[in-house]
């Protein structure tokens, strides 16, 4: 089975409106793992890791987000970890 992986930072109108547990639930119906989290200069980050057409829906739903969110920007980091199965889980972490 081939797993892809992104590391994305998204920002605007990204916190407070429901983002994290949004992309929580997403991540449950498309079966991906890894995690989201808020970080101090008002940005949401997450890793992504899944089968590839899972991780491409999750990418793609990143670009607008929950209903009250207002995406500016999505950039696609490159993982420095290949993709190798490394989540059990798609978890909420604390803001760093």
């Amino acid at each position: 089975m081939s797993i892809a992986r992104k590391h994305l930072k998204i920002q605007g109108k990204v916190q407070g409106v429901g983002f994290r547990q949004n992309a929580f639930i997403l991540a449950q119906k498309l079966g991906v793992k890894g995690w989201v989290k808020n970080t101090f200069d008002g940005a949401v980050e997450i890793t992504v890791e899944g089968e590839p057409t899972s991780v491409d829906l999750f990418v793609e739903w990143c670009h607008e987000g929950p209903i009250h969110s207002v995406v500016s920007s999505v950039t696609i980091l490159e993982s420095k970890t290949l993709a190798e199965a490394e989540f059990s889980v798609f978890s909420i972490q604390k803001t760093t």
